[in-house]
């Protein structure tokens, strides 16, 4: 086994000095009472639960509510950190969506081999009834979460896209707005650049993706499976505050050639549909025709350009884990240069010689599904048991295409608030993108995930993460 890994600390230097960005909050924290503190920590909780901020654990009836754990010490970002990775997102982003307009259309890259035909074609996130359909601005991606990780000063990876329906910036507006309610006089102190404002952004930018047949200001909704889905407060969340409508598959119809929303005063035609119901349930004259949380019909409007669905259906082949693995390739074939965000080393375990060498190392690796998300049906081989690396090592033998696997990352540490005071945890970012045709926008700041547990790497809320609020400094 390798040596104890050391982990870039984002708070302070070897010598306990704090780095530039953490300058202001340590000498501020430096002056501050613990107990205090604590008590704002719990205060927190108290906030979070009353406003009713709460997600879903599929398959758990004991706790099918809970709170995500909110820890008081932001995640500070400087601005020229922030400046080189919305560089780096913006080309990642543009380069999706080159991506999937292509292989929609004319396929130059499967062509030209730079990704293999067989992984588009016999991939279930691939949609042939996108297959030469252009949504309205070619936008395919309007929404998209970038997960980033950190393993030194300059060095980001990029863990992961999310461009089917990211989810989690309702809990970056809140731990924004709790941080701010507690601490008013830290944002006096430290000039933090705003994210509240992502919801106008939001609405904006979807209304600029509005389909030719719009007439007047454009109507946006947004779709929710209903109130058992997961993020079901998220999507009320942001259909509240973008001032818009929270609409189920039941609401709407067909009428006129339009998707319509049954209203007070019969029914009004929709423009742009945010929807957070996955393809398979969108349309069950299309997809699956057992869905009852889609609108029959909507995929026909669709192509003859009677209404924009964001994200566009058949994004899901773009955030494939074993798409993932050729995005470098994807970056510069579509734009020309180097991708300036780097990818996470991965293994393609369809790939004999790769799947040799994931067996032989599976105590030091992490192995992901394909398809997988939420942190489930992953492998973290340094903190298996030798029981798990066994039952996983027989997965891998029976379906070694539904995997990919990637070194175990030496993740940066950010401060937690613990009884003793602070101590460091290891931290992801989300960011979230806006894409319209004349504009990628990304809110200065982003989703900050933390694992609570001392040494695990594992962030994700469904698997005992918790939150931070992300601050971006100003000038």
């Amino acid at each position: 086994m390798s040596d104890q890994p050391t982990f870039f600390d984002e708070l302070q230097y070897p010598s306990g000095d704090p780095r530039r960005p953490y300058e202001d909050f340590h000498a501020w924290f430096s002056g501050e009472d613990l107990k205090r503190l604590k008590k704002k920590s719990s205060e927190a909780e108290t906030f979070f639960r009353r406003t009713g901020i709460t997600f879903n654990v599929y398959g758990e009836a004991e706790a099918d509510e809970r709170l995500i754990p909110f820890d008081i010490v932001p995640r500070i970002i400087s601005e020229r950190e922030w400046a080189r990775l919305t560089k780096g997102i913006e080309q990642r982003v543009r380069a999706i969506n080159a991506f999937l307009y292509d292989i929609y259309h004319r396929q130059e890259i499967l062509r030209a081999g730079r990704v293999p035909k067989e992984l588009i074609a016999s991939n279930s996130a691939f949609l042939p009834q996108m297959v030469g359909v252009t949504p309205p601005g070619n936008i395919y991606t309007h929404i998209v979460g970038v997960d980033l990780v950190r393993t030194g000063e300059d060095d980001f990876f990029v863990l992961e896209d999310n461009a089917r329906t990211p989810s989690g910036v309702s809990y970056m507006l809140e731990n924004r707005e709790t941080m701010l309610q507690m601490f008013p006089e830290l944002f006096t102190k430290i000039k933090v650049q705003e994210v509240s404002d992502y919801p106008t952004r939001l609405r904006r930018s979807l209304a600029a993706c509005a389909p030719a047949a719009t007439s007047g200001k454009p109507v946006v909704a947004v779709l929710t499976p209903g109130i058992h889905n997961s993020a079901y407060f998220e999507h009320s969340f942001l259909a509240d505050n973008m001032g818009v409508e929270l609409v189920e598959g039941h609401d709407l119809r067909v009428v006129d050639g339009r998707i319509a929303m049954r209203t007070t005063r019969g029914y009004k035609p929709i423009d742009v549909l945010y929807r957070r119901v996955d393809d398979d349930f969108l349309d069950p004259l299309t997809f699956n025709p057992e869905s009852m949380l889609g609108v029959p019909g909507i995929m026909d409007v669709y192509r003859s350009g009677g209404i924009t669905i964001a994200n566009a259906p058949g994004t899901g082949i773009s955030d494939d884990k074993a798409i993932y693995s050729y995005m470098p390739d994807i970056v510069e074939f579509y734009t020309g240069e180097k991708a300036i965000l780097k990818n996470v080393p991965t293994w393609r375990c369809s790939e004999a010689d790769s799947l040799a060498y994931v067996l032989d190392n599976l105590e030091e690796l992490v192995v992901k599904e394909v398809h997988g998300s939420g942190g489930y049906g992953m492998l973290v081989g340094p903190a298996a048991s030798k029981k798990e690396i066994a039952a996983f090592r027989a997965k891998l033998k029976a379906k070694p295409d539904n995997y990919i696997a990637q070194p175990t990352l030496a993740l940066s540490t950010c401060p937690i608030l613990t009884k003793a005071g602070l101590s460091p945890r290891h931290v992801d970012l989300r960011p979230f993108v806006l894409v319209s045709p004349n504009k990628v926008d990304i809110t200065p700041g982003g989703l900050t995930r933390v694992a609570l547990k001392k040494g695990s790497l594992v962030v994700n809320s469904s698997q005992g993460g918790g939150t931070k609020d992300t601050w971006v400094l100003g000038e």
